[in-house]
């Protein structure tokens, strides 16, 4: 049968193998975009907070040691449902971009009682001047400045990772918070806090914490540590 006749009798069009080549590549270029697309609502949409994907603890798992909180640096209710721990060196990017979470964090649930919020020095040793922002920032809490300084560090990080002089440049974050220079730069230069550090990273080895940053909610490690991961699990923490 032609294909004038064919196209007649089936209703069906004819292509030349031009036409057929086009509408192979069309076909192929469709399929590329809503692979695209797709793989992009699923890595920026929150998961679900009943989502089958969200980390649970290990069937074996204890509770988090909860004795080793005064290791690090806590904000919010001691009687708090949930308790989320992060061990982070201020030096880390990835720990830069985990900060607005953890900000995100203290406004919505720790100010509001339902989250206690504990903080865990590890300072990784390829980062020069991680040690030195700890102690900043524990210095400047003994001026009850430990979390205007916590957050300056984070959010200034691209300033001073690679200066030579962190103890001048903290100290000017300390003057701008308010502290007095002079107490804060006997402090570092001391290293008075030295100890206590060393104590947080004890706690992150005993733990076997290797990676920052490393992000538990209760006994549950976060695998994609973000707002809506971090968001989803804290809300099933509390309705559980």
């Amino acid at each position: 049968m032609g294909e004038a006749k064919r196209r007649k009798a089936t209703g069906a069009p004819g292509y030349d193998k031009s036409g057929r080549r086009k509408l192979a590549w069309m076909a192929t270029a469709v399929a590329a975009v809503v692979a695209v697309v797709a793989g992009l609502l699923l890595v920026t949409q929150p998961p679900e907070k009943t989502a089958e994907t969200l980390p649970v603890a290990a069937a074996d798992a204890e509770p988090f040691p909860a004795e080793l909180d005064r290791y690090g640096v806590s904000v919010g209710d001691e009687d708090a449902p949930v308790v989320v721990r992060e061990f982070a060196d201020y030096q880390c990017p990835a720990c830069g971009r985990f900060f607005d979470a953890s900000q995100r964090l203290k406004d919505e649930y720790v100010a509001a009682g339902k989250v206690r919020f504990v903080f865990f020095d590890l300072p990784l040793r390829q980062h020069q001047n991680a040690m030195p922002a700890a102690m900043a920032a524990r210095c400047a809490g003994d001026q009850d400045g430990y979390w205007s300084m916590h957050d300056a560090l984070f959010a200034n990080q691209g300033e001073w990772s690679g200066t030579s002089a962190p103890v001048d440049m903290f100290s000017r974050y300390a003057v701008e918070q308010g502290l007095d220079e002079r107490r804060f730069r006997r402090c570092m230069t001391t290293e008075l806090h030295r100890e206590a550090i060393d104590s947080s990273v004890q706690v992150a080895r005993q733990l076997r914490v290797m990676s920052t940053p490393t992000v538990l909610v209760d006994n549950i490690q976060l695998t994609r540590p973000g707002w809506g991961q971090l968001s989803a699990v804290v809300e099933r923490e509390l309705a559980d």
